[in-house]
Order: C-alpha cells, then structure tokens, then sequence
C-alpha cells in the first residue's frame, strides 16, 4: 500500500479537496497539482471556504487554506473549524507564503495538520498531503467497519484486532513509501521484536497478548516522519546539524500522531506504540533523543526496536548508503559504532542474531 491517492478516470469516484485562497493564481497551480487525485472544489476567500466545509464535511478529504485573505483569514478559518471539531475529523494544510513563527505556532495548537511555505514545491506538497489523506481514509474505513460490528460481539473483537493491525500497517507503511522504501522495513522490525521477546530473557515476564501488542506496537515507530520534510527525508548525503535537528523531531511527533488517532488510543498496543516512537533512539548512555533517557529509564520493548532499527538499516541498502554484510553490521553494534545498547539485551541479540539472518534470506527468495 502507498501513500499516493490512485488515479481514476471517473471524477465522480474521486475523493474532493477544497482549495481556498482569494489568489486566481494559487488556486490554479493547486489545481493542477492534485486534480490527478481530486475532484477540486474552489472558495475565493474564509468565509465561502468555511460555509463549504460546514456544508460538505462528510465529502472532504482535504482543505488547502491560505491565511492572508480578505475578511476571514486562514487562522479565523481555523478557529471555527477547531470550535465545531472538524479538525478531528478533516485534515486541514496551510498553504501560505506567511510563516511567522506566531502564525505556525497558533495554526499547529490550532489543530493544523501541516504548514507549506508559498511558492508550493508539486512533487514536495503532493506527497505530503496525499500522504496524510491516505492515514485519515484508513482511519474512516477502519471506524465505519467497527461500528457495523458492535452487534457481534466474538466475532467484532477478532475482526477489530485485524483491522486495527490494518490500519497501524497502513499508516507505517504509508511513511515507508514516502521515504523511498517499501513496507518490508516494517514487517522486518515486527518480526525482529517478536523473535527477541519470544526467544530470549527479553521478553520474561510478559504475556503472549502483551508481546503480541508490543510486536505489532514496533511498526509504528517511525510514524512521525511524515512531518519530515521530504527534501532532509531522503538527503542522499550526510545531514547538518539543523537538518539533524529537524530530522529527530520524527520522534516527538510520532507519539504525538499516534495520541491524536481515536482508534489508536483505545487499542491496547497503544502504551507501547507511543512509548516506542518517542523512544526508540534514546540510548543506554543517556545520550539518545529526545528525553535523555538512560538504562532502565527506557523501557524494554523500545530498547528492543531501538536495536532492530539499527540492525536493519545497517543491512539494508539506503538513499544515503549501501547494505553492509550482517557480521560487519554485528561488529559495528558490538563496538558501539551505532551507539551504546544495554549489555544484557546486545547478548541476547548476538545469540540470536543468526537466526534473524533467515528472515532476509526468505525475504530475497520471495
């Protein structure tokens, strides 16, 4: 599954998105970018913006809002739709040449589910919003199709249990897609968390329910990416310190999606999922992002998916560099080149880790 909305040649079967901006132009160019995907509806300023989205909520799929306009601006617009809780419900984008820090700062408390800088980049803009309206059509259909099933109760917790597991899928493997990868990475780290939790002293103590959850918790642990701007998602290069900067704040806003979506926080594998975004890059020493966290300060199912993580990108190829051979990924992990895990977890790892090799070996024979 990709993040990118499917082309249809039927404008009745496409999903609509309202564009209001007061500028004949802007709307043009924002016109030409998504009516591949879109049936385009048009507002020239907030008031006939607003008065459309009250009207057409249920058919929208997305509203691309100016903020300097006449009368109503994008930020009055903002506060009404926040007021009537549509912002749970629409996924809203500024798009607009002001970017003041005030402006940013108000329309993200707001409710705002992203902040595009005039003049618009098309491959940066379409792959943002379409990546963000592909998660809320998940979450509709995976709401839709629980609510038809409340009437059976044995057969409505076997089938929310797979369509929850769908929709975290669907959600992680949209940000796969959008960083240039599929959704193996994922899968991988799924299966590497299960296996370390079910083959070694990792995983004493919990249930087979709560290794379950903490296994299916681990594929969201790079949700928030998709507010990573594309162009530091896949640098080829090394990043600068600002763009590292950026770049580790995928951590804080993954746990931040993750507590916005209904359906995620009340599935048991939410306490791990948000636990694992925010911390899957703290490390043994303290020295990891974003809380400092060390030791037994971090939990172990994020160190686990913290040392998978690492594994997999190692032998995996990148935009930014090629697969190294799984003993030089083992001795780089050994010799803390990746930074520095807990002693007792990286022994489980190395007494395990050949076995892990099988699952890349079946991978490249499917």
């Amino acid at each position: 599954m990709g993040t990118e909305i499917s082309e249809n040649s039927s404008e009745e079967m496409l999903p609509v998105i309202l564009i209001v901006d007061d500028d004949e132009l802007n709307r043009a160019i924002l016109t030409n970018i998504f009516s591949r995907f879109y049936t385009i509806e048009e507002a020239e300023n907030g008031e006939e913006g607003l008065e459309k989205i009250l009207g057409e909520s249920g058919r929208l799929a997305a509203v691309l809002l100016d903020v300097m306009m006449p009368g109503m601006d994008g930020i009055q617009v903002l506060r009404k739709l926040k007021a009537y809780r549509l912002l749970e419900q629409i996924p809203v984008f500024l798009i607009t040449a002001e970017t003041s820090d005030s402006t940013m700062k108000e329309a993200y408390e707001l409710g705002v589910m992203d902040v595009i800088g005039k003049p618009v980049i098309p491959y940066m803009v379409e792959r943002r919003v379409n990546s963000v309206v592909e998660l809320f059509r998940a979450r509709k259909r995976l709401g839709s199709v629980v609510e038809r099933q409340q009437s059976e109760i044995l057969e409505q917790a076997r089938q929310i249990n797979q369509l929850n597991q769908g929709m975290i899928e669907s959600l992680s493997t949209a940000i796969e897609f959008r960083s240039g990868e599929s959704g193996a990475h994922v899968r991988r780290i799924h299966d590497i968390t299960h296996f370390m939790l079910t083959a070694t002293d990792m995983g004493a103590g919990l249930s087979e329910m709560e290794i379950e959850q903490i296994s299916l918790a681990a594929i969201t642990h790079d949700v928030g990416k998709i507010a990573i701007p594309d162009a530091i998602l896949n640098k080829p290069g090394r990043l600068t310190p600002e763009e590292y900067e950026i770049m580790k704040q995928h951590t804080v806003q993954g746990a931040s999606l993750l507590a916005k979506i209904p359906q995620m926080r009340g599935h048991k594998a939410f306490q791990y999922a948000y636990d694992i975004a925010r911390h899957h890059h703290e490390r043994w020493d303290g020295r990891g992002y974003p809380d400092g966290l060390k030791e037994n300060e971090i939990s172990v199912w994020s160190q686990i998916v913290s040392l998978a993580d690492v594994y997999d990108a190692l032998i995996s190829k990148r935009v930014y560099k090629d697969a190294f051979e799984c003993g030089e990924a083992v001795r780089m992990i050994r010799e803390g080149q990746c930074g520095v895990f807990n002693p007792a977890l990286l022994e489980c790892f190395m007494e395990i880790e050949p076995k892990l090799r099988r699952l890349y070996a079946a991978e490249q024979n499917t």
